[in-house]
């Protein structure tokens, strides 16, 4: 158990460390506030895979995700579960490049690889239902605001190391995404207020592309831990079944 507690640690300090998120300093430095005997609040984080579900010629892209949320408590084991994941990149890789119109450039990369990378604020909206307050099953909807937005070149170099170009593709890309998210997790105590570690999928239903001959829709696999912020000082965290 303390092994994993440092691992997930970690995990979350090298997120913050490279997010450099405003939103999340502030989690940390309030989350005592935020937390209450109705309101479970803390930090999310982890790693994903992620992939564009109509590429076929595509695979999945590995990444990682970092948030805050919230447990609202509805009644008894019920809660209504929601937060933001302020850094969430999706996207695919395996894909063929395309001529930019730049003769040197198009026969550089000719025989390169395509990466897309797409950056979003997502906000899942999610029924949580406890079970022996041990295990939660959750699902639901998940909205998404596009931030940056990247088609990125790669082509590995004959004398070894690899030449890279990010080409900005914000314009191609719609600003919203949405689908259905459900998953499961597991607390590592009994208690109401718990780190926990589960995994949860989204599966977008928008298509989130703007050309006429591309559609993409966006499919995610998380895997995250929880961790309640400022609520080891609530006397009233007790079992509940």
């Amino acid at each position: 158990m303390k092994k994993i507690f440092r691992i997930s640690l970690l995990l979350v300090f090298i997120s913050l460390s490279t997010a450099s998120q405003g939103q999340i300093l502030i989690s940390l430095l309030f989350g005592e506030a935020l937390n209450s005997d109705k309101i479970e609040f803390g930090l999310t984080g982890g790693f994903n895979r992620s992939w564009i579900l109509d590429l076929e010629e595509s695979s999945g892209m590995n990444s990682f995700n970092l948030g805050f949320y919230f447990h609202i408590n509805m009644f008894e084991n019920s809660y209504l579960s929601t937060g933001v994941l302020v850094k969430s990149n999706v996207g695919a890789r395996g894909m063929s490049t395309y001529p930019i119109g730049d003769l040197e450039f198009d026969d550089v990369y000719a025989e390169g690889e395509l990466l897309k990378q797409i950056n979003y604020f997502y906000v899942p909206i999610q029924w949580h239902q406890r079970f022996n307050n041990r295990f939660y099953l959750e699902g639901g909807l998940q909205l998404g605001l596009r931030g940056k937005a990247y088609d990125i070149f790669y082509l590995e170099e004959a004398y070894g190391g690899e030449l890279g170009y990010k080409r900005d593709i914000r314009d191609e890309i719609k600003a919203l995404d949405a689908g259905l998210t459900a998953g499961a997790a597991y607390k590592f105590k009994k208690q109401i207020k718990s780190m926990s570690l589960g995994v949860r999928y989204y599966y977008g239903l928008v298509d989130v592309s703007k050309l006429e001959d591309l559609t993409m829709k966006n499919s995610t696999l998380y895997i995250s831990m929880k961790i309640p912020i400022g609520a080891g000082s609530k006397k009233k965290n007790t079992p509940t079944d």
